[in-house]
């Protein structure tokens, strides 16, 4: 599996980036990706995931409403678009596989990350 961020870089509060990861060695029809985050000093935390076999999506309270995911099965690729970025979304994003359990979501081979800062 190997999977590969693009995207990051720094902005101002309230501004808008989008991230993208181009996945290879795992299928979509199999598995669900995602993105995961770990700021300074806090604990890698899941962000969003999406499964394009039943059409799932997974959104962190704490970006509901701001950030979307979508995938291009096409391509092999998922996006990450990321509006109203706050100072608090500061962190390295990781593009991840998951999997959807009955009431969580487990997150594993991820890529090698891609900076996100948000400057207030």
């Amino acid at each position: 599996v190997q999977l590969v961020e693009s995207g990051g870089g720094l902005v101002q509060a309230g501004g808008s980036l989008r991230l993208s990861c181009a996945a290879s060695g795992v299928s979509f029809d199999d598995y669900a990706i995602g993105w995961l985050r770990q700021a300074p000093g806090k604990e890698r935390e899941g962000v969003s995931c999406i499964s394009t076999r039943d059409g799932r999506t997974y959104y962190a309270d704490s970006v509901k409403g701001r950030f979307t995911i979508s995938s291009d099965n096409a391509k092999n690729t998922v996006a990450l678009q990321m509006n109203s970025l706050k100072s608090e979304d500061t962190a390295v994003y990781y593009c991840a596989r998951c999997t959807f359990g009955s009431d969580s979501r487990t997150f594993d081979y991820w890529g090698q990350g891609t900076q996100v800062t948000v400057s207030s």
